[in-house]
């Protein structure tokens, strides 16, 4: 509930929605709660896609290696007159986005 009143308040939340790394690189299921914040405040979900970050910490280790990131950030989706029954629709078409952007791919290629 914080969330959200930071949210109409003008704040902004960075969110990894897969809530957690994943080991082959692929993109995984989207988690719902920044979603349900993102509803319930009606405010627009910004989609990013990060490239390269992944070869920076091996999963598990506490070393952090220099190397190249791309960010490429998508349209804002807005979720002005959503409900949360729209919450799957919401996730699948951030998720799509997200997709769409890491196969532009890398920004240095």
């Amino acid at each position: 509930a914080r969330g959200v009143e930071a949210l109409r308040g003008g704040s902004s939340f960075l969110i990894f929605p897969e809530g957690t790394r994943s080991r082959t690189g692929r993109l995984l299921r989207f988690k719902k709660g920044g979603f349900i914040m993102a509803i319930e405040a009606q405010v627009p979900i910004v989609p990013v896609a990060v490239q390269g970050g992944r070869a920076a910490m091996r999963k598990g280790s506490a070393l952090v290696r220099p190397v190249r990131v791309s960010v490429r950030i998508g349209s804002p989706i807005p979720t002005a007159g959503l409900t949360l029954d729209d919450r799957d629709e919401l996730i699948e078409r951030v998720h799509q986005e997200v997709a769409r952007l890491l196969e532009e791919g890398p920004l240095w290629e």
